[in-house]
C-alpha cells in the first residue's frame, strides 16, 4: 500500500446509506467459543514481535474495481451483533482479508462463514466493517486497510482518518504500513463498542484497544496500546492522523470550488501551555515540520472552516467534516510533533500527516505501553483557551492604491475569542512576531470595523530580510498571551 492509494481509500463510499435487513447469524457461522481477554492479547502480539515477520497472502478471487467492492459492501445485507457491516476485500481499496471475531462475556467467537453479510447474500472475504447506527441509514465508524480508521463526527460526514501507528514517515526510508490482521469487536449498544485488533509489520507487532463512543458532540475513542518492535525504529509516530489538503481561499485555485480539504491546520497544546496553530500548505515538494512537544498536552489536524458558502460542495461536504484533537492520557515525556505535507492536485488523495515523535529511539526486543483519546468533533476540548486564528490572507505588500513594494509580501491573521469582547485600540493589545526588524516595513494590530471579539494583525514583509521560511505571531497584552501562536510558512 502506498500513500496515495491509501488516501483513497474510502473514497466514494461516505454518504452512501445502507439498507440492511438484520440476519440472526446461524451457529455454524461461527467457531467454537474461546476465552479472550486483554492480556492474551498483549502476550499474542508480544510472541507475534519475536517471530520473523511473514507478509500476508492476497486472497484468490478479490473484486477487481471500487464499482464491484460497493456492490458488496452497501445496500441490503446481514451484519454482525446487530449493528456491524463488513467490508470485502479488493484490489486497490484493501487487498488483505483479516480475521474477524464477536467478543460476549469474555468469550470470543471467530467468524468463518460469511454468506448472507454481504449483498445479495454473497459471501466474499472481509477487509474490515464499520458500526452503523441505530435503524442502519448509515455508519459512524469504519476500519478497512492497512492500520486506517475514522469516524463521522456529529455531522454525521466522514473526513480526515487516523492510524494505529506510523513508521519512517517522512525519512528517506520508505515508509512502512503495519496492518490489523485481527479484530475482536464486542458491541454494547448503538452509540457504544469495544474493538480489540492485533497489529503485524516488519518493524513491530501489537495489541490495540479501543474504546468507542458517539454521542451528541462527536466520537470519542479511548486507545491502549502495546508495541512489541522486531527492529529498531527511525522515526516511530505515535497518534498519526492523516488527511487531505488541496486549497483554500488565499491558494492558487485548481477548481471552481473556492476550498477543498478535509483540515486546514494544525493544532498543538504543548507542555508548557502554548497554543500553536499551523495552518497547512500544499507544498511544491514533500516535507517534514517538526514542533518542540515535550509532555505534550494534545494536538490534532482540525477543519476550523465550517461555513458552507467557503467550500460550495453540496455533494462532499468538506464543512461538515470532523476535526480529530488527540490527547496523551498520561505523560508521554520529551518529544515532537512532527507534521508531514506532500503536494497534491486533486482531492482524492490523503497528502498531510500528523504525529507524535519521542526522543527515545524505538528499539529492538522493547516494549512500548501508550494511551491516549481521540475526540472526533467540530472543536478540540481542550484546543485553545485565547483567541484563535480564525482567518488568513496573503497578496502584494504595500498601501492600496499604490505600486506594490518590491520583494515584499503582505500577511493578515484574523483572531476571534472572548478575550477580545469589548478591546478598543486603547487595551493596550498589540501583535509579537519573531521576525527581525530589517524584515518588519509594517505592522499593526486593531480591532475589526463592525465584528465583535476580533481583531486583525497586518504585516509587510521584506523577504531577503526573512532568516527561515517561518514566521511565528500571537496577539499580546502586557506579558499576557492573548491569542494562539500562528505559525506561517513563508515562500522566501
Amino acid at each position: 500500500m502506498t500513500r496515495r492509494k491509501a488516501g483513497a481509500l474510502f473514497a466514494g463510499a461516505l454518504g452512501l446509506a445502507a439498507l440492511p435487513s438484520s440476519l440472526r447469524a446461524a451457529s455454524s457461522r461461527f467457531a467454537t467459543p474461546r476465552s479472550f481477554s486483554w492480556q492474551g492479547l498483549v502476550r499474542q502480539a508480544r510472541d507475534l514481535a519475536a517471530r520473523e515477520y511473514s507478509a500476508p497472502e492476497k486472497p484468490a478471487n478479490l473484486p477487481t474495481d471500487f464499482d464491484a467492492f460497493g456492490k458488496l459492501a452497501y445496500g441490503p445485507a446481514g451484519s454482525l451483533g446487530g449493528n456491524v457491516r463488513l467490508f470485502p476485500a479488493a484490489r486497490g481499496i484493501a487487498e488483505h482479508s483479516v480475521a474477524l471475531h464477536l467478543v460476549d462475556g469474555g468469550q470470543a467467537r471467530r467468524l468463518v462463514e460469511t454468506d448472507g453479510l454481504f449483498v445479495g447474500g454473497a459471501s466474499a472475504d472481509p477487509a474490515g466493517f464499520r458500526v452503523m447506527e441505530a435503524g442502519q441509514a448509515g455508519d459512524w465508524l469504519a476500519f478497512l486497510g492497512a492500520s486506517y480508521f475514522r469516524a463521522s463526527g456529529s455531522r454525521d460526514q466522514y473526513g480526515l482518518s487516523a492510524r494505529g501507528i506510523a513508521v519512517d514517515t517522512g525519512t528517506g526510508r520508505p515508509e512502512e504500513f503495519p496492518a490489523f490482521t485481527a479484530f475482536w469487536i464486542e458491541p454494547v449498544d448503538n452509540d457504544h463498542v469495544r474493538i480489540f485488533a492485533l497489529l503485524d509489520g516488519p518493524s513491530l507487532a501489537g495489541a490495540y484497544a479501543f474504546d468507542c463512543r458517539k454521542n451528541g458532540e462527536g466520537v470519542e475513542q479511548n486507545v491502549q496500546a502495546s508495541l512489541f518492535f522486531r527492529r529498531d525504529i527511525e522515526r516511530l509516530g505515535i497518534a498519526p492522523a492523516t488527511s487531505m489538503y488541496w486549497y483554500d481561499q488565499h491558494d492558487a485555485r485548481s477548481d471552481w470550488r473556492r476550498e477543498i480539504h478535509d483540515s486546514d491546520g494544525l493544532a498543538i497544546w504543548s507542555g508548557t501551555g502554548e497554543h500553536i496553530w499551523r495552518p497547512l500548505e500544499n507544498p511544491d515538494e514533500a516535507r517534514v515540520t517538526s514542533f518542540r512537544a515535550d509532555r505534550v498536552k494534545g494536538f490534532g489536524l482540525m477543519q476550523r472552516d465550517q461555513a458552507f458558502d467557503h467550500f460550495q460542495d453540496d455533494g462532499a461536504f468538506y464543512d461538515r467534516r470532523p476535526s480529530l484533537w488527540i490527547e496523551p492520557d498520561d505523560d508521554w515525556g520529551p518529544g515532537r510533533v512532527m507534521l508531514y505535507e506532500m503536494p497534491t492536485d486533486n482531492e482524492t488523495q490523503d497528502n498531510i500527516a500528523a504525529f507524535w515523535v519521542s526522543n527515545q529511539t524505538a528499539r529492538r526486543g522493547e516494549r512500548r505501553d501508550i494511551g491516549y483519546t481521540l475526540t472526533w468533533a467540530f472543536s478540540a476540548p481542550s484546543e485553545v483557551t485565547n483567541a484563535r486564528c480564525v482567518d488568513m490572507f496573503e497578496g502584494p505588500a504595500g498601501r492600496p492604491g499604490e505600486p506594490p513594494t518590491a520583494g515584499a509580501r503582505k500577511y493578515v491573521f484574523d483572531f476571534a475569542g472572548p478575550v477580545l469582547t469589548g478591546q478598543g485600540r486603547d487595551a493596550g493589545i498589540d501583535a509579537v512576531t519573531d521576525l527581525p526588524s530589517d524584515a518588519l516595513l509594517s505592522l499593526s494590530a486593531y480591532p475589526v470595523a463592525g465584528a465583535e471579539a476580533r481583531w486583525r494583525v497586518m504585516l509587510d514583509v521584506k523577504l531577503s530580510a526573512v532568516p527561515r521560511p517561518e514566521m511565528r505571531l500571537y496577539l499580546r497584552r502586557g506579558t499576557a498571551a492573548l491569542s494562539e501562536t500562528v505559525i506561517k510558512m513563508v515562500k522566501l
